[in-house]
């Protein structure tokens, strides 16, 4: 008798992807302690121990990092042969929304892999870019069928796969003498005009970034940011004043503009989520090519 089966595998991806039981126990619509006792016996089984757990985290041992990437390709495989039996359908088109807080490009492998996956139809994608509350709410209202959303978001009952993170680094003037070193810390931009967002855009990653602010006494002339990123970028080059962006604006080569590293970034990153309508047919596809692009 086989010690893994598809059941299990599912289970152990859900939790390792996670890391977290209960938010994997919402990702497989079960509770969290059938969960837990499932990944127990799987260990049992197996012989190994596959996650080191205390009250506060979660963490793959050796043995599960060796058994994720297969586990991935096995789940991978299955749902290909699925879809090889299936009889060809039409295009279904599939509404997906990005958070504008990120830099436009960061998506571009994993709606490119979206495509490719939909037949390389790219009329079969619709996409949309907007403040992450407000693709939670589409969402919710089945406006969209899945989001990237920027973390920590109010997501209510929406249960939410986490990706990758973003530090926030300052974007400032060339010109600017603070540009003249390789990284900066809050306290450098004490006396600066800094350009932020308002509250209304991502309330939680608002009250989340004041919360770091207040530790390190960071209080500086905040100017509101414009919505249109190369608007800001524009101001910032003309020395109106810097901007703190996630990393993937360093992307963005704007003339007159540096990007410097921030002491205090990975404390104010902002993180990444994948969050798909219930029971939506390419929600394991999604999830794959989301681990796989933006993780």
């Amino acid at each position: 008798m086989r010690k893994l089966d598809t059941h299990a595998l599912q289970m152990f991806v859900a939790v390792a992807q996670c890391l977290n039981f209960r938010q994997a126990a919402e990702q497989l619509h079960m509770t969290q302690p059938p969960l837990s006792r499932a990944v127990r016996q799987m260990e049992e089984r197996l012989g190994v121990k596959l996650f080191e757990r205390d009250t506060q985290h979660v963490a793959l041992t050796p043995a599960a990092a060796e058994l994720l990437p297969r586990a991935l390709r096995i789940l991978a495989l299955l749902d290909e042969a699925e879809q090889a039996l299936q009889a060809p359908q039409p295009a279904a088109r599939l509404r997906l929304g990005m958070t504008s807080s990120m830099e436009s490009d960061l998506y571009r492998a994993f709606t490119d892999g979206v495509s490719a996956a939909l037949g390389g139809a790219g009329a079969a994608l619709d996409t949309v870019f907007d403040a992450s509350p407000r693709l939670v709410a589409r969402l919710r209202a089945r406006r969209l069928d899945a989001a990237i959303i920027a973390l920590p978001t109010k997501t209510f009952d929406l249960p939410v796969l986490q990706l990758g993170k973003q530090p926030t680094l300052v974007a400032l003037s060339s010109r600017h003498p603070l540009a003249k070193r390789r990284s900066l810390a809050l306290a450098d931009l004490q006396d600066q005009p800094v350009y932020w967002f308002e509250r209304a855009r991502q309330p939680a990653f608002f009250d989340h970034s004041h919360a770091v602010f207040r530790k390190h006494g960071f209080a500086p002339r905040f100017l509101l940011e414009p919505h249109d990123h190369h608007v800001l970028l524009s101001d910032v080059a003309a020395g109106k004043g810097m901007a703190l962006l996630p990393a993937s604006f360093a992307a963005i080569s704007r003339s007159g503009v540096s990007y410097r590293k921030l002491k205090e970034g990975e404390e104010l990153a902002a993180g990444l989520g994948l969050i798909v309508a219930e029971g939506h047919p390419a929600a394991a596809l999604l999830r794959r090519l989301a681990t796989a692009t933006l993780g």
